[in-house]
């Protein structure tokens, strides 16, 4: 770890969302009017660098944008929002004549989200160099990647694996089962549905196993309100999710890979920086806007002293016995 804060380069997507709040989703014909609406930065990479910092870490990133600059808006305000955040963005590659990724999201009443993504299919063109890759994660102290541009990160897990720090996959988007980040990363973190996708099966722990087969990788799944399972020495692991009252789930994997991250870079094992990540995701979940809600450091380890892992429900609603269950062991699943 670095003698001043962890260090961690985010690489991949970087979006603009345009954030509606709704009662409901509307149905198809009909027009709707927003409760609330926020413009903000978005893509698994960039919120994941604005929850770093915000967490009491830096973060740099590293994406394909439209550009140049003056001749891509969108582009202009995504760089201009991470700045204000405290995000290094020199390493940004803006691609010439291409447009920069611009979101429309609904969000409903218990917190679920509809998306529509427009993403210019020229950005997959940009690339990084062996030796330029070499010089980004020079003096970091992990490496997170998406795999939304894989053919771009792809030399940045390698240079991590040789410098010998961590390098972290979101697997958020569903790929190969043979894809070369499986191989090149040290963690990798799937969403459910990726997992399912990747595997092509539908139970999570025969799908973890299916993977483990093909990687060394550390390799656990996000599963919502279910919470977190890990693979630990063959033994499946289990961290149920907090309880919480859920407004808004847009950017909570962002934030929840971003301090997963985080951790590691801070020198933490596996199951502690899952549990610092499942709280950190857990009280943007109860913010409405998207990475706008990521929280502060103080916010987190506040939340942690406090609370105590538990089974919850999307409307927030919870038992007694939820609501005070034991910190507890990590158990196998049953």
């Amino acid at each position: 770890m670095t003698a001043t804060r962890p260090r961690v380069l985010c690489a991949g997507l970087a979006v603009e969302d345009h954030v509606f709040r709704l009662a409901r989703f509307p149905e198809p014909g009909t027009k709707t009017r927003a409760s609330d609406y926020v413009a903000v930065g978005g893509g698994c990479a960039a919120n994941a660098a604005v929850a770093i910092v915000r967490l009491g870490g830096a973060a740099a990133l590293v994406s394909p944008l439209g550009g140049p600059r003056g001749e891509d808006a969108a582009g202009d305000r995504i760089l201009e929002r991470l700045i204000r955040e405290g995000v290094d963005c020199a390493p940004v590659v803006r691609v010439a004549g291409a447009r920069s990724p611009v979101s429309a999201i609904l969000v409903d009443a218990s917190g679920e989200r509809l998306i529509v993504n427009d993403r210019d299919e020229r950005l997959s063109e940009a690339r990084i160099a062996d030796a330029e890759a070499e010089a980004l994660v020079r003096g970091c102290d992990a490496v997170l990647v998406d795999n939304r541009f894989a053919r771009f990160v792809l030399p940045l897990c390698r240079a991590a694996r040789r410098r010998g720090v961590p390098a972290i996959l979101d697997g958020d988007r569903p790929t190969t089962a043979t894809d070369a980040l499986l191989t090149a990363c040290t963690h990798v973190v799937f969403a459910a549905d990726g997992l399912r996708a990747t595997a092509g099966r539908d139970d999570l722990e025969t799908a973890l196993r299916a993977i483990a087969s093909r990687t060394g990788a550390f390799l656990a799944v996000t599963d919502g309100a279910q919470g977190v399972l890990w693979l630990e020495h063959g033994a499946l692991r289990r961290l149920p999710a907090f309880a919480v009252e859920t407004v808004d789930t847009l950017g909570a994997g962002d934030v929840f890979h971003g301090a997963f991250a985080l951790a590691l870079a801070e020198g933490r094992n596996e199951a502690e920086a899952l549990r610092f990540a499942c709280a950190a995701a857990a009280i943007k979940c109860t913010r409405f806007g998207g990475i706008a809600g990521a929280p502060a450091r103080r916010e987190v380890e506040a939340f942690l002293a406090v609370r105590r892992a538990a089974p919850c429900r999307r409307d927030g609603a919870q038992s007694r016995a939820a609501a005070d269950a034991p910190a507890g062991p990590l158990t196998s699943r049953p």
